[in-house]
């Protein structure tokens, strides 16, 4: 083989080399100015720290192909602070909720427009979605901004979410979004509850408390932390069940427990309290399993079977939790009942005696037919008709 063959595979090996070298120089100076800004990255807005991450791993690819070998260095920097933001961001949702849920009056509040929209982007499918597209396009008020929609014509989930995500910011400019099953919220309002607004899930509204609404946000912005850093989606996954547990445990402190009398100022835990918390429970153990479905789209199939426990474990805690709720209630109709029995022997001689001649009914019944009416009304005004029927059977 000609003498200028081997010195041209030199030159070009050479060439390889330096050009290595220049990409893993340049991947050095890259790390060094995110080693720098560390401390910084995880206390950023989620775009704006893909805005750093987005570049970084193009540039990281470029570099790569034109090097012709992979940099783990900068690769390891890179998801390091990832994580690192992640486990702040979490931090700081756990420290809010812990706030919020001491705060909390349970009392029922309206649902506002932007948490209706989060749910039906994030947990309705296409054709559900199209029917509700349908529904406010006819009538949505004309005052109303209109609804984002995709090629189809139905609203896309990316155009829906992110405009939820400009409005958080800019709240007067969130769409309208109406319930999908306008015929339970006539039915609700049919049986004498409160025309409060809903959030409605699957055609079930849910009346709501303020830390019901925190917790949808949170969990709207940890899906979409999941989508955009997929290769720390077991780690978001992991997150998102310490969020439900803390929300789990922390209510039923303060609610079943009586808590809430102590850390924010309640004079006694009223079973209006106990209806509420019991919708709020209840409509949190009802997105579980979607919640589920959704996050580990992007979880390893290796990851998938311990996390899929996890989720399914607190999904049990929830479904625990509001049974001992309606046990609550039970408990309170049958410590009532003993109270007035002890006044029934008194009654019972009474109509013994040949002077009787009351043909009304007994205090004793009168007292607890009121009672157990008045239950039965603040219960129907709040809980689902099939909750109602379950309490009282």
């Amino acid at each position: 083989m000609p003498r200028h063959v081997f010195q041209l595979a030199d030159v070009l090996r050479e060439n390889a080399e330096a050009v290595f070298a220049a990409c893993d120089a340049a991947h050095g100076r890259w790390a060094k100015i995110l080693g720098v800004r560390s401390p910084i990255h995880p206390r950023l807005r989620l775009q704006e720290f893909l805005n750093i991450y987005n570049i970084t791993q193009e540039f990281i690819t470029a570099t790569e192909k034109i090097g012709g070998r992979l940099s783990y260095s900068i690769r390891g920097t890179l998801q390091s602070q990832a994580k690192a933001f992640i486990d702040f961001q979490h931090e700081s949702r756990m420290a809010k909720m812990r706030a919020i849920l001491d705060q909390e009056n349970w009392a029922e509040i309206d649902v506002p427009d932007e948490f209706q929209a989060i749910i039906t982007s994030l947990f309705c499918s296409e054709s559900e979605t199209r029917e509700l597209a349908d529904e406010v396009s006819a009538d949505i008020e004309p005052s109303s901004p209109k609804m984002v929609l995709g090629s189809d014509g139905s609203p896309t989930a990316e155009a829906r979410l992110q405009k939820i995500s400009q409005n958080a910011e800019h709240t007067d400019s969130i769409p309208r979004v109406e319930s999908t099953a306008q015929s339970n919220e006539t039915n609700t309002r049919e049986r004498g509850k409160s025309s409060t607004r809903l959030l409605f899930f699957r055609g079930v509204g849910y009346h709501m408390v303020n830390c019901g609404l925190i917790l949808v946000k949170m969990l709207s912005e940890c899906i979409e932390m999941n989508n955009s850093l997929p290769g720390l989606s077991s780690e978001v996954v992991h997150r998102v069940v310490e969020i439900l547990k803390l929300f789990n445990t922390r209510t039923c402190q303060l609610v079943l427990g009586a808590g809430a009398m102590q850390v924010s100022g309640l004079k006694s835990i009223t079973s209006k309290h106990l209806a509420l918390a019991s919708q709020v429970i209840s409509f949190t153990y009802t997105i579980i399993p979607e919640l589920k479905r959704i996050l580990l789209l992007k979880v390893p199939e290796t990851r998938k079977g311990l996390l899929i426990l996890e989720v399914d474990r607190v999904a049990q805690d929830y479904k625990v939790h509001r049974d001992e709720i309606h046990s609550k209630l039970v408990q309170i109709m049958r410590e009532r009942l003993l109270v007035h029995l002890r006044g029934l022997p008194q009654i019972v001689e009474s109509w013994n005696r040949p002077e009787n001649t009351d043909t009304q009914p007994s205090q004793f019944a009168r007292s607890i037919t009121k009672e157990v009416g008045l239950l039965q009304r603040v219960l129907s005004r709040t809980l689902h008709e099939l909750d109602v029927q379950a309490i009282f059977r």
